[in-house]
């Protein structure tokens, strides 16, 4: 089961992170930074955390999305992690459904997800693309010479 992330997933949050081992170090800091600042403001922080459990592991699966400031109906998926041990069991495609269905019930829109362009991250754009995500936007050299953001856009009719 999908639930909303409690103090006590930080650490746990942070570990499958770090597992993951497709984030770079000093992109950590930037998620433990996001994770206080929903476990400290809630809904109010202007993001959305959940997580879901896999027998011992807990949590084993993480997605973080939200509303983008001064947008209509468009939305940001920030980060989505399985951690290995759970992986290949349809939990990062459950994460991003269950933030699908979220964005939906809001009204609907526009999904967005930002990547790199690197050899690291090819995994996760074959995962978006496979799940309907279209590459709307390539930003060259963006993150660094050599590594361009892609950007991924899912419209997301209404529903009720």
């Amino acid at each position: 089961m999908i639930r909303i992330i409690t103090p006590p997933d930080r650490e746990g949050i942070l570990r499958l992170l770090r597992a993951a081992r497709v984030f770079r170090d000093d992109e950590l800091p930037v998620a433990a930074e996001l994770v206080d600042t929903f476990l400290e403001r809630g809904p109010a922080s202007g993001y959305e955390a959940y997580c879901r459990d896999v027998g011992t592991i807990r949590p084993a699966g993480f997605i973080c999305f939200g509303p983008v400031p001064l947008t209509e109906r468009s939305f940001d998926l920030y980060w989505l992690a399985v951690d290995p041990r759970a992986g290949r069991r349809g939990l990062g495609t459950e994460l991003v459904k269950y933030s699908e269905t979220a964005v939906a019930h809001r009204g609907g829109g526009s999904l967005y997800i930002e990547t790199s362009s690197t050899p690291l991250y090819k995994t996760a754009r074959t995962f978006y693309e496979k799940r309907g995500f279209v590459r709307e936007a390539l930003l060259r050299d963006f993150y660094r010479p050599g590594d361009h953001k892609i950007i991924f856009v899912k419209r997301i009719p209404h529903t009720e």
